[in-house]
């Protein structure tokens, strides 16, 4: 056995392996690193203000605003503009975000633990549909919602879970795909699996009715609920995986709005970069290709670990939502997925097919030889800032950052 075979094994072993808990809500001025005030965290590779697309310009704006470090667009705008605000990757500390993925000084986020392993993973509270900044609207009612997520809203789950104790989210999860979620376009399943988690014990901690009131209508209200609770998991097992010598297993895959980068284990943080792609899909009344913005977000972490698009086979439900021809279609997308991951999942299985494990560990070696990009389900948000979102489709990674990690791999391992 090479080195690589035995790297990469060792990779999804980890993968495999990871036992991802929610251990509670944290506040990012908490919790990151080198954190400020004009410090935002952003979806995907790094990239400068002159480089945002429009969605994401609007959001960094409702940003500002939300920590009230501006009260107008104009001033917003002029603060970057001044040099003051300092963007960032949220993959660069254990963060990821939905759309724009804004992360800032005041946001609460869900802490995810994997207890195997140790290591923690956050990411924001899903702020449902409409006008929302991860599509990015920046309006008061946005921000109100916001504050409300931090206020109210947070701090009611954290005494759930300091009631109740960790949820393991594997086992969620497991329960979701089997019902027909594959979890990054679909998690009405997980969604309500939550609920039943986690109602009871918020009826118990929260003293103010009104306030239950508000909180359980937000919550059932919302079936994307649960995609920021999987995306913390799933960054929270796919980090073990950095870093590991010789191995070609992929660790991240984001996208900005305006390029998709990806990471390598044995390349550490370096990210690969290419133009972003144009989702393919179905759009909501009134819109069309005209109208949408290029692929967008940190949702990918959910097919670098091995659902979302990549477990669509199992998920029949979301077929005709992201434009797919047939559910026969979709389980086509699984299957050419195992042709270029490490192997299957022993604990995430999908009925419909046999209680195969979804694929898991994306080999860039094996994409590039097969010419299969990895596949990717996602909604599509207008390309004004604030409109919101206007469908959802399916779109690929682009074949050249998998083409540049690996001649990257060859030099560093000495092979050119």
């Amino acid at each position: 056995m090479t080195k690589i075979e035995q790297a990469n094994q060792e990779a999804f072993r980890r993968m495999d392996s990871g036992d991802p808990e929610w251990t509670g809500m944290v506040y990012a001025k908490d919790v990151l690193p080198d954190m400020d005030r004009y410090t935002i965290g952003h979806a995907g590779p790094p990239l400068a203000w002159e480089e945002m697309c429009g969605p994401m310009k609007g959001a960094v704006v409702g940003a500002i605003r939300y920590e009230g470090l501006a009260e107008t667009e104009e001033q917003a705008v002029a603060l970057v503009e001044s040099g003051k605000i300092r963007f960032r990757p949220n993959h660069n500390v254990a963060c990821v975000g939905p759309m724009t993925g804004m992360i800032t000084w005041s946001m609460p986020l869900f802490e995810v633990t994997n207890k195997t392993y140790g290591n923690v993973a956050y990411c924001t509270i899903n702020e449902g549909l409409g006008k929302v900044m991860r599509f990015g609207a920046n309006d008061d009612s946005v921000l109100a919602r916001l504050k409300w997520l931090e206020t109210v809203l947070a701090p009611a789950l954290q005494k759930a879970v300091q009631a109740h104790g960790p949820f393991n989210m594997k086992v969620l999860m497991s329960k979701a795909l089997a019902m027909g979620d594959e979890m990054h376009q679909r998690n009405i399943a997980g969604s309500s699996l939550f609920v039943r988690e986690v109602m009871p014990t918020l009826a118990r901690v929260v003293e103010d009715r009104t306030q239950l009131t508000e909180i359980t209508d937000f919550i059932t209200g919302n079936d994307q609920f649960f995609l920021n609770l999987v995306m913390a998991s799933c960054k929270a097992v796919c980090d073990t995986v950095k870093n590991i010598p010789y191995c070609t297993i992929v660790t991240a895959m984001s996208r900005n709005g305006t390029n998709f980068g990806i990471k390598v284990s044995a390349l550490g943080d370096e990210w690969f970069q290419a133009p972003v792609l144009m989702p393919e899909g179905l759009f909501f009344p009134g819109y069309g290709p005209q109208d949408a913005n290029p692929d967008m977000g940190d949702s990918a972490i959910t097919e670098t670990y091995g659902i979302g698009g990549f477990a669509m086979g199992s998920a029949p439900a979301v077929v005709r939502f992201v434009g797919a021809d047939s559910v026969q279609a979709a389980v086509n997308y699984t299957n050419d997925m195992y042709e270029i991951t490490q192997g299957r999942n022993t604990q995430l299985t999908m009925p419909n097919l046999d209680f195969q494990g979804t694929p898991t560990g994306i080999d860039i070696r094996k994409v590039v030889e097969t010419g299969i990009a990895p596949v990717i389900n996602t909604g599509m948000a207008h390309k004004k800032p604030g409109v919101g979102q206007v469908g959802a489709g399916i779109v690929r990674a682009p074949m050249d950052c998998f083409t540049q990690a690996l001649l990257a791999f060859a030099k560093s391992v000495g092979v050119v």
